[in-house]
């Protein structure tokens, strides 16, 4: 089956269309036809080489999110799911390709209304996007700032925020244009992406939710209100100075926290609560996905360097 790789570690360049053995599922695994692929800020920053400490080497089988239709099961998993519509997390590998295995429990029937290209722009960045405000402790009436919005976990924030009735939210964006489309989605102020903002934006923030990280993060951290919460939940813009929190120690009287976040420390049943519940609320048009563009899975290439110019708003998704 068709594939895609790590040939060397970098640019988009680096990534190789190959040909591999179908994956059979082990016991508790099933195997999906995949109908659609999400590409996420993780795969670009594997791809770049940033994680090869921990483990990922050239050879590495991007992808860790696919949807389509059960093929096989393994041992041990009940014979029902063959040939269900499914969305599922393969952890930080396999999704990038025509045939994918998942373990059963990482794998969610989707319901009516829902479409493959939607499960796999919503599946990973919703719960992340869940979380990261619960994780700030977010109550109704707070200001929120959500920095790299134009991604799907930064688009589910903003709605989420705005729903449950934040006093503001803010985002940093690149143009005006992008503005206006974070507005229709619920931002009600727009930043640039160093933190300016024009004279009506909150001078500060109770909470602020970053997916860039990178060297101008402590700029953002100085933009947090006394008590004020920062969680990182991403780092496509790189690491952030290794002093930056020389920042929060010399605000030390505002009581600032900050925090990373990771959905690998929620229990996988309390994430496939949120994604069921975030399913059905995108099936109902409750909850709104944004598709920057649909591509076959052998330009995927042409798609990690569009991730990398920044020309992306919503997410990119594959098709075998």
């Amino acid at each position: 089956m068709k594939a895609v790789v790590i040939r060397t570690f970098g640019d988009p360049d680096g990534l190789e269309v190959v040909d591999v053995p179908v994956p059979v599922p082990a016991r508790g695994q099933v195997q999906i036809a995949t109908e659609a692929i999400g590409l996420g800020g993780v795969d670009a920053v594997i791809r770049r080489g940033t994680l090869a400490a921990h483990g990922f080497q050239e050879g590495h089988l991007l992808g860790s999110e696919v949807a389509g239709i059960v093929t096989a099961v393994g041992e041990g998993v009940d014979a029902s799911w063959m040939g269900r519509r499914v969305w599922a997390f393969t952890g930080l590998s396999g999704g990038y390709a025509e045939q994918a295995v998942a373990a059963v429990q990482d794998v969610l029937a989707l319901p009516d209304g829902l479409t493959d290209t939607d499960a796999v722009t919503l599946g990973g960045s919703g719960v992340v996007a869940h979380y990261a405000l619960d994780r700030a402790r977010f109550t109704p009436g707070e200001t929120v700032l959500v920095r790299g919005a134009a991604g799907s976990i930064g688009i589910t924030a903003i709605q989420l925020a705005a729903r449950n009735g934040a006093g503001a939210v803010a985002v940093t964006t690149s143009s005006a244009e992008r503005g206006a489309r974070l507005r229709d989605l619920g931002a009600t102020h727009t930043l640039d992406r160093s933190g300016g903002s024009g004279p009506d934006a909150p001078a500060g923030f109770d909470i602020v939710i970053d997916v860039v990280a990178g060297p101008q993060l402590p700029l953002f951290l100085d933009k947090l209100n006394p008590n004020g919460r920062y969680v990182a939940v991403g780092v496509v813009g790189g690491q952030p100075p290794a002093d930056f929190g020389m920042r929060l120690v010399d605000a030390f009287r505002r009581s600032l926290s900050f925090a990373t976040f990771s959905s690998d420390t929620v229990p996988g049943p309390d994430r496939q609560a949120v994604r069921t519940s975030q399913f059905a609320d995108a099936a109902h048009g409750d909850l709104r996905t944004v598709v920057h563009e649909v591509l076959p899975l052998d330009q995927a290439v042409l798609a990690h360097h569009e991730m990398d110019a920044g020309n992306v708003f919503g997410r990119i998704v594959l098709t075998p």
